[in-house]
Formats: structure tokens, C-alpha cells, sequence
């Protein structure tokens, strides 16, 4: 969700921070696979082959407003319930980030309950779908 607008060093980057966030809890759902392939999509990063993992030093300067850092902290909180599950290893790398960027406690949980709503929302859709055959 509104990776596109991103520059494309704070593109590199998100897609190396949605790598750290997939292996974080040392299990690789094909869920969450298939996610960092839409990142990579509407990134417009389909040639990027292999992820390094990204040191969170730094990271507020590549993302410098608010409004950039949102938009990382939604995709990888919604990254990391693509398996089902927000695992406790994925919830400490965000809310590590989400300090990084000087978002609150309370910024992070309005984050973490759109996300939530959101993947609701994404699977009552996928159902009527499927209901609907």
C-alpha cells in the first residue's frame, strides 16, 4: 500500500526492512513469500534478487518524514500477519523500528489495529469470492 510513492532508495531499503521482518522469527511462510513478491511488484523492484538484511542505524534519515515512515511501519506490520500470526520476534523488530521513526506506543497500536482491520476486511472479500462460485 503506497509503496509506488516511496523514493527508490527508501524502496531499496523497505524491501530489505520487509526481509528482516520475514525471517525475524526464523520461519518462512509462503504467505509471506508471496507478500514480498507484491512489495517487490508495486515497487517496481522485480530485478532485485538476492536481500541482505538492513542494520535499523540509519534508517530514520532514509525515511525522513512522517508520512514515508508510515507508509513502511503499515506494510511491514501487515507484512508480518501474512502467515497468520504476529510472532513476538516480528512485533519487537517493529516496534524497535517504529521507535527509530519516534512514533508513540499509542501510534503503534492505531498501526497494528488498521492493519488488522484491513486484513479483515481482505479476507470477508476473498470469502464473498469464493461464496460466490
Amino acid at each position: 500500500m503506497w509503496l509506488s510513492t516511496l523514493s527508490e532508495q527508501q524502496r531499496h531499503a523497505a524491501l530489505r526492512l520487509a526481509h528482516n521482518v520475514v525471517v525475524s522469527d526464523g520461519i518462512l511462510d509462503p504467505n509471506e513469500e508471496g507478500m514480498l513478491e507484491e512489495f517487490r511488484r508495486e515497487m517496481a523492484l522485480s530485478d532485485v534478487a538476492e536481500l541482505e538484511y538492513l542494520e535499523l542505524d540509519g534508517i530514520e534519515k532514509i525515511f525522513a518524514d512522517r508520512r514515508s515512515r508510515m507508509i513502511l511501519l503499515l506494510n511491514l506490520c501487515k507484512l508480518s500477519y501474512a502467515d497468520g500470526a504476529f510472532e513476538i520476534e516480528e512485533e519487537c523488530l517493529l516496534r524497535e523500528i517504529s521507535k527509530t521513526f519516534d512514533f508513540s506506543d499509542d501510534d503503534f497500536s492505531l498501526v497494528d489495529n488498521w492493519v488488522k482491520r484491513v486484513c479483515a476486511l481482505e479476507q470477508e472479500g476473498i470469502e464473498m469470492m469464493e461464496s460466490a462460485t
